[in-house]
Formats: structure tokens, C-alpha cells, sequence
């Protein structure tokens, strides 16, 4: 071996099982994924000096894994290869960072030349500037592609440098503390402590306590003083999960504390001056319970000076393979496995399936899968009950037959399939090409 390491990102297995191969017997040693979230994860493990990726992945898209590398890994050539039809694509990408492109059918002789550029000219970057990039932080969440999480991060960026109150409405699994620690780490606050109170598993009685503290003796079990949520989080963020959970005494207790920013610990008369921000979350319909007279309307007022509702997953298509692709590469990391990613059928039922359970639901059953397969790709016999028997509607090709409502089925399929037109044929069960002319022909961008 030559000591270059090559990363080879191509969801077609076969095609990058065989570069890899030939590319060995140059003397250069090379990696295969098949997704962005892979290549990602691949580059924390070890460094290469080239990237050969194809333009169009399960997940996203070369461009997607060029401005990553843009900001995290600036230096390491890309050569990005493209079918002939999508030239264009990779003519953009070149103004985007990418060192050079390659059309499919790979020329050998042709890859090895563009190799050996990439190589000289990284050499030549490196007698210029020695330095050595410092390591990626790893990131624990990944923002989606689609509008709706798009929109839901645009919403997080705007109020988290304010002070107002935040109320995050959501079902359950839907990520509303992650997004409650989001707000608090880029606000002005983020140096400071962020305290969390899970209101639905505090006891009326003692709910006081946990909020203000107490002083000891207090009440019975009162052992000794205590510092309650509010005193410990001065200076920064209060977050309260579920918090129609609590009861209307405590309730009160709580919209006096954030009216006059003060609290008294149970049994003492000192009051304490606190500075905290307060984002709260529910999955109840806390207007419904103002109505019902069991939720405050000033609090709820109060504590919903801005409020963020989280999308459910079932409403994100175009963001569930990047999510089960990035929970892939958490539960690798985990269980120190190396699994590369989901066969056709898991893809299809992923994207079908109603996700009942959210992101929570998805990150366990691919931990789970991840955890019980024994070859390169999760499958169905991997899958909890709960999901394996779960009846997929696919597209079938022969509907294809029928011109009525072919345009109509080309349609559903990209949209089931989030844009992502490799994944669209397979739900269709034809091939690349085939859905191409299709869209052609129907003028479907």
C-alpha cells in the first residue's frame, strides 16, 4: 500500500465493492459506505486523503457531503462521480469545492490520473500551511432536510438568542427536550446551568420543594436544606417537561415566581432573586385544559411568549432515511458494530410506516436491528413485531402500465420517497432509468 486511504461513497454496492478491489491492487487502501451519515462517521474513525462520491445517495446528496466537508474537513479532495445525464450536477458541484468529476461508466485509467492530481495537490497544500485540522466534536442530533425542519430550526435560531419564554407542543418522542437544549446552548445563557424538571413524575407534595428547595425540618423527611430546580439554574435555563402535569396549586407557586422573579425555599421567609429563562413543553392541549379548568390561562400566557410545535415523523418523509441512517451510525458506535446500512425492504417499510412512537420509537428499533444483525444490512427479520407485520403498500411496476393514473403514481412515489428518485423507482419497482424518461415525459421536475 501506498498510505493513501481512499473513502468510496456510493450506494451501489456492487459498483463500489468492485472499485475497492480494483483500486487495491494500485496500492491505494479504500473504504466503502453507501450514505452521507456513514461517510461522516467513517471520517471520525480515520483520515483519508481522497473521497470519490456519487452524486446521488440514499440519504442525500454528494453536494450535501461536499459542504460538510467544506467546514470539517477543508483540504481533502472530492472527485465526484455522475451518470452522464447528470452532468450539470457535478459541473456545480466543482463551484461548490469538488477537486474534479468522473462520468459513469468509470474510465480506470482516467481515475487513476485524477487520483494522482488530487494527490499532488493536497502534497502542495501541505508544504504551505502544516497545520492540522483539530478533531470534529461529535454531533449527538442531526437537523433534517425538509421544510418542516427546516422551518422548526429557523424558528429555534430566531428565539433562542431572546430571553422569552418558550412553550414546545409535540407528541411524544418528537424531541422536545433535545430542542429545549438547543435553544438554551445557543442563547446567551449557554455558559450557564440548564436544569431540567419532569413534571409528570413529581409528587403533588412535593412538588414546592423541587421547584424552591426547602430548609431543613421543614416538613417530615425535610433532613436538611436543599436547593430546589429555580435557585440551581439562576443565571441560565428552566425547562419543564410536561408541564400540564402540574397541579393548580403549584401552578400558582409558579406564575408568582415568574411574575416577581423571587422564591421563598419552603419553610424559610428569605426571599432569593433568581434570573432563569423558562422553556416549557407539553403534549397535551393545554388550551383544552384552560377551558376544562385544569391549567392556569396567565400561566399558560406566561409561559408561551413564543411557542414551537414539533412535525411527528410521519410527517417528515424526506427526513426519515437521514434520521435512520444517523441513529444507524450512533447504535454502530455504541455497540461497536458495523453494520452499513438497510436493505430495500426495510427502506420501503421505514418510509411507510406510521411511526407512532416518533424519533424516540425509530432510534430503539434501529438500535435494536443494529444490535441483533449479523450480516452487512438491517432487514426485516431484524425488525421488532410491532413493525415486521406491519403490512408495506409498494408500488408496484405494472401500475405503472396504466397511463390514467401513471403521472399520479410517479407523484406519490417521490413524495413517499421525500424527492429521493432512487428510492422513488425502487418503490416503483423499475429502474433508474426507466423513471427518468417518466419524468421526462411528463415534464415532472
Amino acid at each position: 500500500m501506498n498510505g493513501d486511504n481512499i473513502l468510496i461513497v456510493d450506494d451501489d454496492v456492487t459498483f463500489a465493492l468492485m472499485l475497492k478491489t480494483w483500486l487495491g491492487k494500485h496500492g491505494f487502501d479504500s473504504d466503502t459506505v453507501s450514505s452521507v451519515a456513514a461517510a461522516k462517521k467513517r471520517f471520525k474513525e480515520r483520515d483519508y486523503s481522497i473521497v470519490l462520491t456519487d452524486m446521488r445517495l440514499p440519504d442525500s446528496d454528494g453536494i450535501d457531503l461536499l459542504q460538510w466537508m467544506s467546514v470539517q474537513k477543508p483540504g481533502i479532495p472530492v472527485i465526484v462521480m455522475t451518470n452522464f445525464a447528470e452532468i450539470q450536477n457535478a459541473v456545480n458541484s466543482m463551484k461548490l469545492g469538488a477537486f474534479d468529476y468522473l462520468s459513469k461508466p468509470v474510465n480506470p485509467s482516467e481515475l487513476l490520473d485524477k487520483i494522482s492530481e488530487a494527490l499532488k495537490h493536497t502534497s502542495k497544500a501541505d508544504s504551505v500551511d502544516g497545520t492540522q485540522e483539530p478533531a470534529v466534536e461529535q454531533v449527538d442530533f442531526i437537523e433534517g432536510n425538509s421544510d418542516a425542519s427546516k422551518l422548526l430550526y429557523q424558528y429555534v435560531n430566531l428565539v433562542a438568542p431572546t430571553n422569552m419564554s418558550v412553550l414546545i407542543c409535540g407528541e411524544s418522542g418528537t424531541g422536545k427536550e433535545h430542542i429545549a437544549h438547543l435553544i438554551h446552548s445557543r442563547s446567551k445563557r449557554s455558559g450557564k446551568p440548564f436544569v431540567a424538571i419532569d413534571c409528570g413524575s413529581i409528587p403533588a407534595e412535593l412538588a414546592g420543594s423541587e421547584f424552591f428547595g426547602h430548609t431543613k425540618g421543614s416538613f417530615t423527611g425535610a433532613l436538611s436544606d436543599k436547593i430546589g430546580a429555580f435557585e440551581a439554574a439562576n443565571g441560565g435555563t428552566v425547562f419543564l417537561d410536561e408541564v400540564g402535569n402540574l397541579g393548580y396549586e403549584t401552578q400558582m407557586h409558579l406564575l408568582r415566581a415568574l411574575q416577581e422573579r423571587k422564591i421563598k425555599r419552603i419553610g424559610s421567609n428569605k426571599e432569593i432573586e433568581i434570573d432563569i429563562r423558562l422553556v416549557a413543553a407539553t403534549n397535551e392541549d393545554l388550551e383544552k385544559a384552560i377551558s376544562k379548568g385544569a391549567f392556569r390561562n396567565d400561566l399558560y400566557h406566561r409561559i408561551s411568549e413564543f411557542t414551537i410545535h414539533m412535525p411527528e415523523l410521519k410527517d417528515l418523509k424526506q427526513d426519515i432515511m437521514l434520521y435512520a441512517n444517523f441513529f444507524l451510525d450512533s447504535a454502530n458506535r455504541e455497540l461497536g458494530k458495523n453494520v452499513i446500512g438497510f436493505d430495500d425492504n426495510v427502506m420501503q417499510l421505514f418510509l411507510n410506516y406510521d411511526w407512532p412512537g416518533n424519533l424516540r420509537q425509530m432510534k430503539n428499533t434501529v438500535m435494536r436491528a443494529t444490535l441483533l444483525t449479523q450480516g452487512e444490512y438491517i432487514t426485516m427479520d431484524s425488525l421488532p413485531r410491532e413493525l415486521s407485520l406491519h403490512k408495506v403498500v409498494v408500488e408496484k411496476s405494472a401500475l405503472l402500465h396504466d397511463p390514467a393514473d401513471e403521472k399520479e403514481r410517479i407523484l406519490s412515489a417521490l413524495k413517499n420517497a421525500g424527492g429521493n428518485k432512487s428510492m422513488a423507482a425502487k418503490l416503483l419497482g423499475v429502474d433508474r432509468k426507466t423513471l427518468y424518461n417518466k419524468l421526462k415525459l411528463y415534464d415532472i421536475e
